[in-house]
């Protein structure tokens, strides 16, 4: 077709009006986000900006019991709607990160300032879950990460699970966190034997285990202070930091 050339004006106005710019529903709620912000969403509209929803009908049957549920109860919703609970997660897993690294990381050096710098960072609920906290050798936190989710009243954890977030960032301890959906924080026989197995696989690796809390509603109890925790040599004793200005 020689001679048949077009203007750039021309080729915007044809490209504009072919398939491919139809408006998705997406797209709309992307648009209606960077108007009014991502408060102004209904929950449809906001899976449909991290693109798992087409419409409503898409995640109807999550959306039953509430986005609450797909916490509650991660392995029924990653079984009726994987991609959309697997990309929900990931969303809420960036939103907890992004403002933990906007601010100083926190130093953390008894069981009662880990408790309640904890009660900030986790949300109740209906499951025992166990938490790692990796620290370096001054007690800032350099990660914090759940290494294990159990039943209503037991929590397995892998030793490679727990301690794998400590090896990736050089952490030269940890503190573990075990949440009871009961009121009652007194650990079982079975968390105190599993926290010397764990105590054991640390020295390993040359990471101190300091201290296992287990977090209730009622509040906390201390393996360390309890005298739990084996106290011979290697044995784990929370570090204070000298001065409250010195830097790493």
């Amino acid at each position: 077709m020689d001679g048949d050339w077009y203007e750039a004006s021309e080729v915007k106005v044809l490209v504009s009006s072919g398939e491919s710019t139809r408006t998705t529903f997406g797209d709309e709620a992307t648009a209606r986000l960077r108007r009014l912000g991502a408060s102004a969403l209904t929950d449809v509209e906001l899976l449909a900006v991290l693109g798992v929803a087409a419409s409503e009908a898409d995640v109807k049957p999550v959306l039953m019991h509430g986005l609450a549920h797909l916490l509650d109860a991660p392995e029924l919703a990653f079984q009726v709607a994987p991609m959309l609970t697997a990309r929900l997660h990931a969303a809420i897993e960036l939103s907890r990160r992004v403002p933990a690294r906007r601010v100083e990381r926190p130093r953390l050096y008894s069981p009662n300032a880990i408790a309640t710098w904890a009660r900030t960072q986790l949300v109740q609920h209906r499951l025992e879950e166990t938490w790692v906290v990796s620290l370096n050798s001054r007690n800032h936190v350099l990660r914090f990460d759940r290494v294990g989710t159990g039943g209503s009243d037991h929590c397995h954890v892998d030793a490679r699970e727990a301690l794998a977030p400590a090896v990736c960032c050089r952490a030269s301890g940890i503190v573990l966190l075990h949440t009871h959906p009961s009121s009652d924080p007194e650990p079982s026989i079975q968390d105190v034997a599993t926290t010397r197995k764990l105590r054991t696989s640390a020295q390993t690796l040359n990471i101190v285990l300091l201290d296992h809390l287990v977090l209730s509603d009622s509040g906390y109890v201390s393996m360390l202070e309890k005298g739990l925790l084996d106290g011979g040599r290697g044995g784990a004793v929370m570090r204070r930091p000298v001065f409250a200005d010195e830097v790493d």
